[in-house]
């Protein structure tokens, strides 16, 4: 399994294709097997890095401060910057497409165009958000502190519908379910990683052309932070995964790959 090694650390990677540089980041109980079923669809028209950040699998989590967004962000700017082939596509789900927004404001000369995939995270008063909502961060620290007592599978129950709904981790296939008890305790790091609410500021200082895909069935958080970012991102577009709950490129990978390409065409 081929990696980079980043400030000390190394950024393990699954790869497919050839060409320009499309660069995959996973959300929350995520690693690069999240994005399996865009790897040979988006591989046959671009060279497809789908990474795994710090601590998730295969590398092994371990009590310490290092789980943080800034952290992400620096690794995948890293990450980038190691490949030498300048500017790059970049896609990233859920916290990753928080991660993603927050590569593109802070490192525009490396980003050549952004995906966002129901991006997680918060708003401000700026985008219409509360002034303390905190909706999420309450989910995700009761899911934490279940797999802290050892109760994995309660904890990451909890976590599935705050994303899915009533039932979402009863619905899920079991190679997802495996996928989330591997990288279940890194929820203890996630809990202090002081994500920022997106701002209409840090929004506007995002030059890349973006995308924004949300799933036709998902909760209606995430689509007002979708609804929030099409009126502050300078030049965004954006599209609806039918058939699709927050694991769109999971549940309908057909349309959410044929979304990606036609976008990314001749950029």
């Amino acid at each position: 399994m081929p990696s980079i090694e980043i400030d000390g650390f190394p950024i393990a990677y699954a790869e497919a294709g050839q060409g320009v540089p499309l660069v995959l980041v996973h959300g929350t109980l995520g690693d690069q097997r999240s994005f399996a079923r865009q790897m040979e669809p988006l591989g046959a028209a671009y060279h497809v890095m789908s990474l795994s950040m710090r601590h998730c699998w295969p590398g092994s989590w371990f009590e310490g401060g290092d789980f943080t967004i800034d952290r992400h962000v620096a690794d995948v700017a890293g990450f980038i910057t190691a490949l030498g082939q300048g500017p790059v596509h970049v896609l990233g789900h859920s916290r990753g497409g928080h991660i993603a927004f927050r590569l593109a404001e802070r490192h525009p000369e490396l980003v050549r165009a952004l995906v966002l995939a129901e991006p997680g995270g918060e708003l401000d008063e700026s985008l219409g958000g509360a002034p303390a909502a905190g909706a999420q961060a309450g989910s995700f620290a009761a899911g934490a502190k279940l797999i802290a007592a050892g109760d994995i599978e309660g904890g990451l129950r909890v976590i599935a519908e705050y994303t899915g709904g009533p039932g979402a981790w009863e619905k899920r296939a079991e190679h997802r379910k495996a996928l989330s008890r591997d990288n279940a305790r890194t929820l203890l790091g996630q809990m202090d990683e002081r994500r920022k609410p997106y701002s209409r500021a840090a929004a506007e200082r995002i030059k890349a052309p973006s995308l924004l895909l949300g799933g036709a069935q998902s909760q209606p958080n995430f689509g007002k932070i979708i609804a929030a970012l099409m009126t502050a991102l300078p030049d965004v577009r954006s599209a609806v995964i039918q058939r699709a709950t927050h694991s769109l490129n999971e549940d309908n990978p057909g349309d959410f790959n044929a979304a990606v390409l036609e976008f990314l065409q001749g950029r």
